[in-house]
């Protein structure tokens, strides 16, 4: 009974049991002062954020951790022209997402070797047995952005009413090939047209966004006769001056130009320009000087590039991208040898060099000096580093189905150039995405 006498005796002081009513009275007075002060400075800071900073020239960089750059970000407000935004905008760098690392993700591919049906034989890794799957797990991390997963609805709202030309070598198929995977999870494609063996050439169509989507052959880019049985030839001819007429004569229907060429400059070949010989490579045999590639593939970039900017046709806007040279992966290994690429993670750390870094420089290079000075949209797709890190991804003696049914050979058929679909060509896919997106969003 004492204890609930003395509780309610300072049950009214309860939170100030020392002190008298004067002594409350002047702390809460003083407690009064200090919200009134906290609330004055809350508001002179609210007025100080709308008057230099209003909400309306707020982007999505602000919204983000300091530390988190998205590839791309535009401000709401501008006191620029259309034209003159679009101009700056053409030349605003994405953010590195050259500089990164694959980390191991939870989410897998958007498509599988069962529910695409464009996919080579020779790339349905996991349909023709491949054992492990862990290499379909890995997403490319910029150390300074995110690539966002590739969103095949926003891809066909660019391009709506477009025509979207791969060409190239077998690269720019499997590259070509891979888009058709992602988008077909939306809208499928129909096969329009087809023609040449190994489906060299053939268009299909994205009736829900009339997009039109094309891959033509031509692995040097530049006219040439290509070694065969029945050429009769035991080399390449390429005629530098000149751009290939087999896609050069449907260039003014094209509107975005994806080229991507590499390797078959490293076969033996015969070059000529305006009807010179000007050398060869691996020719010892043919009485011809021997050059190398490597400035002939410079040459073949450059007649490519000023070809496209120059012969713009209809279009007011013509988009061109270069995917730069993949690396292949045998590492010194013969391609008949067991295990040639039988990774199953990527390398960390590895760095480019030697022939890779050398085609990879002359691209980069290529594409600055044809970005310089024009209206079209020239950009790099800057994949070769990210690649040299993917051992894993190729289809290995998975190119055929079930290899090891009957045993393990001595010696088995091994791809590690070409890459497993779904597999990292995929990001090449998403990268795409954010520079059309870049591009298309502010000029078109």
């Amino acid at each position: 009974m004492y204890w609930m006498k003395k509780s309610n005796k300072y049950k009214k002081s309860f939170f100030l049991p020392e002190m008298g009513f004067k002594e409350q009275a002047s702390c809460l007075n003083q407690k009064k002062l200090a919200v009134y002060t906290v609330l004055a400075f809350l508001l002179i800071a609210l007025f100080r954020l709308w008057f230099y900073y209003p909400f309306s020239a707020i982007d999505g960089t602000l919204l983000q951790d300091s530390a988190h750059i998205v590839i791309n970000s535009y401000s709401s407000s501008s006191s620029s022209s259309p034209e003159e935004e679009a101009a700056g905008q053409k030349n605003k760098p994405l953010c590195d997402y050259t500089d990164g690392k694959w980390v191991r993700g939870e989410m897998g591919p958007l498509y599988n070797g069962t529910t695409c049906g464009t996919i080579k034989d020779g790339q349905n890794c996991l349909r023709h047995g491949r054992p492990d799957s862990g290499y379909l797990y890995w997403k490319w991390k910029p150390n300074q952005c995110d690539i966002p997963r590739f969103d095949p609805t926003r891809f066909l709202d660019l391009l709506r009413d477009k025509h979207l030309a791969f060409i190239g070598d077998s690269m720019a198929r499997n590259q070509l090939e891979s888009l058709l995977c992602m988008l077909a999870t939306f809208s499928t494609p129909n096969l329009v047209y087809r023609n040449g063996e190994d489906n060299k050439f053939r268009r299909w169509l994205f009736k829900s966004h009339n997009l039109t989507v094309s891959v033509y052959w031509s692995p040097f880019l530049v006219a040439g006769k290509e070694k065969s049985t029945e050429s009769g030839l035991d080399h390449n001819v390429l005629h530098l001056e000149r751009v290939d007429e087999k896609w050069a004569k449907d260039l003014d229907q094209m509107d975005v130009v994806v080229l991507s060429v590499g390797h078959w400059f490293l076969h033996p070949a015969m070059y000529l320009e305006s009807g010179s010989v000007l050398g060869c490579h691996s020719c010892p045999a043919r009485n011809c000087t021997e050059i190398g590639f490597f400035e002939v593939f410079r040459k073949a970039i450059r007649t490519t590039l000023r070809s496209v900017v120059s012969n713009r046709g209809r279009h007011r806007h013509r988009d061109v991208v270069l995917t730069t040279f993949s690396p292949s992966h045998f590492e010194g290994r013969p391609w008949d040898s067991l295990g040639a690429c039988n990774m199953t993670e990527p390398y960390e750390g590895k760095a480019l060099e030697g022939m890779d870094e050398e085609m990879r420089r002359i691209e980069m290079e290529e594409v600055a000096a044809a970005n310089a000075g024009t209206n079209t949209n020239v950009e790099a797709l800057d994949v070769t580093g990210l690649s040299i890190l993917r051992p894993d991804g190729h289809p290995g003696p998975y190119m055929y189905a079930f290899p090891f049914k009957n045993g393990v050979p001595d010696r088995i058929h091994n791809d590690c150039l070409h890459w497993c679909l779904p597999g990292p060509v995929d990001t090449w896919n998403e990268i795409l995405l954010e520079v059309l997106r870049r591009w298309m969003d502010h000029v078109w």
